[in-house]
């Protein structure tokens, strides 16, 4: 866990990203920070450990490791920059995404405490809200994405908490911060944003009055789909408070994917920037082609919520989100004509991920159930990498021609048999 002093760092974002948290003098004049793959650490006498204690009763920032469950040097680090990207007094990173909302949603709630959360959320951050903590005794209410009176009369005197994403899985919606803020404020409850699609490059809520922001940094963060992470980032107190549950919770994580995490995040803003100009060109050239029905991506002027998304953040990310003029059939043909992405879950890597959610993250689901939760068996989830656009684009037009070809092929082959 860190904990900043001065909340002032210099420098623009990429300047930030590369420098921010780190010092300048390594251990062994190292350039990058070094790998502590350690467990446990050892004091040099009683004097050393008693003054270490003093400080830890003092809550007062460790000047040196006591167990690994505890902290890692290059955890700190990581700590320190983002909290720089994001604004923050304090950030903690834990095991996974998850880890970081459940661990949030443990220390802030109690048995008779009510939460409201946004309707078009995580759909495990849904299920962990309605089944494992309804189980606490902590009551949750879905409020629609978007409908801010509704969320208003949602909120009882006993609410909170106000959790919401921005923007949201699959449709992109984006979250008008300082008016939910202000709702929240009105009523003495506190806001806790997801803002793993956005990023600290695009969106940075707690500069709008959020009290909270979570990441998945297994995503953009990282960058390369090679590790798992999460992270919260706040106001001091609050994160000394999450921190203190972890420990007791042990989701850390672990020192190699802290150094993972701390590199992915030098080039943060350089990929950024090209997944923004991947969404928008792509979304572009899918919103005017024939055989797509719709496209949801908050820099289309056609997205419900574009004008608060060009209000608030700064690009609108690489995930693009769309609707064949087809069926469930013909969208697995055109999934499988693609050539470039890998087809996976997960989201915010160099490479693309594609992925039809009626066949993987809703894949237990029935169909009344998918149609409930507007997840269609034409919709595709497209996480664009960092390739190039143009190839990008040529390898859609490809495939969205042979959607017709192969549908007319399955169906001349039922005739045969």
């Amino acid at each position: 866990m860190f904990i900043r002093e001065d909340r002032h760092d210099d420098g623009h974002f990429s300047t930030r990203s590369v420098h921010a948290g780190e010092p300048k003098e390594k251990p062994f004049g190292s350039l990058t920070m070094p790998i502590v793959q350690t467990s446990t650490y050892h004091f040099e006498d009683t004097a050393a450990l008693i003054a270490h204690m003093e400080r830890k009763e003092a809550e007062l920032e460790p000047l040196r490791g006591e167990y690994g469950r505890y902290g890692n040097p290059t955890q700190e680090v990581v700590e320190r920059k983002l909290a720089a990207l994001e604004g923050g007094e304090g950030a903690l990173v834990m095991a996974s995404g998850m880890a970081a909302i459940t661990a949030t949603l443990l220390t802030l709630l109690s048995a008779g405490d009510h939460y409201i959360l946004t309707d078009d959320c995580y759909r495990k951050t849904r299920q962990w809200s309605m089944e494992v903590m309804a189980r606490m005794g902590v009551s949750c209410t879905l409020a629609p994405q978007g409908d801010y009176q509704a969320l208003e009369e949602a909120i009882r005197p006993e609410t909170r908490l106000i959790v919401g994403e921005t923007p949201t899985n699959p449709y992109l919606r984006v979250i008008d911060i300082p008016r939910l803020v202000e709702i929240a404020r009105r009523h003495g409850v506190m806001t806790l944003i997801d803002a793993t699609f956005g990023t600290p490059y695009n969106i940075r809520p707690l500069e709008h009055g959020a009290d909270l922001v979570v990441h998945s940094a297994t995503k953009y963060l990282g960058g390369h789909n090679d590790l798992l992470a999460g992270v919260v980032i706040g106001r001091a107190g609050q994160i000394k408070a999450i921190n203190e549950l972890n420990n007791m919770l042990g989701a850390v994580a672990a020192p190699h994917t802290l150094y993972l995490l701390l590199r992915g995040l030098k080039t943060l803003g350089l990929r950024m920037a090209r997944h923004n100009e991947n969404g928008q060109q792509v979304a572009e050239f899918l919103a005017t082609h024939p055989a797509v029905r719709q496209v949801w991506y908050p820099g289309l002027d056609s997205h419900p919520d574009h004008e608060v998304a060009s209000q608030l953040m700064t690009g609108f990310g690489g995930v693009i989100s769309f609707e064949l003029d087809t069926d469930l059939e013909g969208t697995a043909a055109f999934i499988d004509a693609l050539e470039l992405p890998y087809m996976g879950p997960s989201l915010g890597g160099v490479e693309s991920i594609v992925e039809q959610p009626a066949l993987m993250s809703h894949f237990t689901l029935d169909d009344a159930e998918r149609e409930a939760l507007g997840i269609r068996g034409e919709l595709v989830r497209y996480a664009l990498g960092i390739e190039d656009t143009e190839d990008l684009i040529a390898d859609l037009a490809q495939a969205l021609e042979r959607v017709p070809a192969a549908l007319l092929s399955t169906a001349e082959g039922s005739d045969r048999e």
